[in-house]
């Protein structure tokens, strides 16, 4: 067993920080393009193909910086340029970043709270605001979820306890399956191992599976799109960015296996394996609440 530096490590200088800047400016621009154009807003100067061509292209740019970055660091870790200070260093930056992702699904709780403990109230008459319901929309029923817009178009609310349900199980299932996988490393058992990891994935893509089911239902037979009023814009803003995590979780958890076959994960240097099992027990725990606050209440 090579022995860790007793130096920190400075890697040379990188371009991935700034590709990865500018890959999510390109997806951030390309969403609200592609969005507005969908929606009818007409804010878009031209019939909003750009949307259409810079979210991929972002998208993809992402997928590269992941791929090269991770191969960097793979290298430096083999090659045993990892000391415990920078272990420690990738901790606090991993936490940091989950911190930062609480944040941003925090954002979006907090729009969908405002809207339904604020917003709808006020549009309904309630408290010192009944003029705003008298101004704006008269005949407005104060109630969620709101599947009447103001143009008088209805849609329908998406049920808790069927394809949602079942992802919540395939979820859950696929946190009880990586903590096995967790622990078998730690024993060294690298049979049991790699078969627990490999069921976190097909649980994993299963769920991103019956989610574009959800929506293809969503879309063909309840009306229920992205433009179809508040409801449908907060139902598809968290699920879809959810997916988007789960994707990207997904992405982390197949580059372990692949390390896992290759034998690179050891019980005393496996600290990627536990940023990604922290990043998916993250995004098990955002699909909870979504579930809860979403489908069901």
């Amino acid at each position: 067993m090579a022995q860790k530096p007793t130096q920190y490590y400075v890697p040379d200088q990188s371009p991935w920080p700034v590709i990865t800047a500018l890959s999510l400016f390109i997806v951030a621009y390309g969403a609200a393009s592609f969005i507005q154009q969908n929606s009818g807003s007409g804010l878009v100067a031209n019939d909003g193909s750009s949307g259409k061509i810079l979210l991929p292209l972002g998208l993809l740019g992402i997928l590269a910086m992941m791929f090269f970055w991770f191969r960097d660091t793979i290298k430096e870790s083999l090659a045993h340029k990892n000391s415990s200070q920078l272990d420690v260093s990738y901790r606090m930056g991993m936490m940091w970043f989950i911190f930062s992702e609480v944040m941003f699904f925090g954002a979006f709780f907090g729009a969908l709270f405002y809207v339904r403990l604020l917003a709808i109230p006020w549009l309904g008459g309630a408290g010192e605001e009944a003029m705003t319901h008298e101004l704006l929309w008269p005949n407005f029923q104060a109630m969620w979820p709101l599947t009447v817009t103001p143009d008088g178009s209805t849609t329908e609310a998406m049920p808790a306890w069927g394809l949602p349900f079942l992802n919540t199980v395939l979820l859950v299932s696929s946190s009880v399956t990586l903590t096995i996988a967790h622990h078998a490393l730690l024993a060294g058992n690298r049979a049991k191992l790699q078969i627990n990891l490999f069921i976190t994935l097909l649980l994993g893509f299963a769920f991103l599976f019956f989610q574009v089911e959800e929506y293809m239902h969503a879309y063909q037979e309840m009306g229920l799109t992205l433009d179809a009023g508040i409801y449908g814009s907060t139902f598809f803003m968290l699920t879809g960015f959810h997916g988007m995590h789960v994707t990207i979780g997904a992405t982390m958890l197949t580059i372990m296996f692949i390390r896992t076959l290759k034998g690179h994960l050891t019980p005393d240097n496996h600290f990627a394996f536990e940023a990604a099992a922290w990043y998916w027990h993250f995004v098990d725990v955002v699909w909870l609440f979504l579930f809860i606050c979403v489908y069901w209440l």
